[in-house]
């Protein structure tokens, strides 16, 4: 049984081996001789993380007693509970 799988394996090994010399890529162009002061390289830039960063606008504050009335007009906690739990499924029906 050993044969076997070491027959079956060494033309897998092989093949696999072809393929993945064949997927290797092209060779990266020559980078410029860091000892020629003369060597043409390509401008450095650099922009900032922050660079185009907006600040999160924040709404008007409102007064504490008019978020709680504001609350209890919209059916208090219970709602915000409801939104977070998923739909329930449908009962099954009863087959006759």
């Amino acid at each position: 049984m050993f044969r076997t799988s070491l027959r079956r394996f060494v033309p897998a090994a092989g093949l696999a081996a072809a393929l993945t010399a064949q997927a290797q890529t092209a060779p990266a162009p020559a980078a410029p001789d860091p000892l020629d002061h003369q060597a043409k390289v390509p401008a450095v830039s650099f922009e900032s993380s922050f660079a185009r960063y907006r600040r999160l606008a924040e709404g008007a504050p409102i007064a504490w007693r008019e978020a709680n009335d504001t609350v209890t007009r919209i059916g208090g906690w219970r709602v915000y509970l409801r939104e977070a739990q998923p739909p329930a499924a449908a009962p099954a029906k009863p087959t006759p």
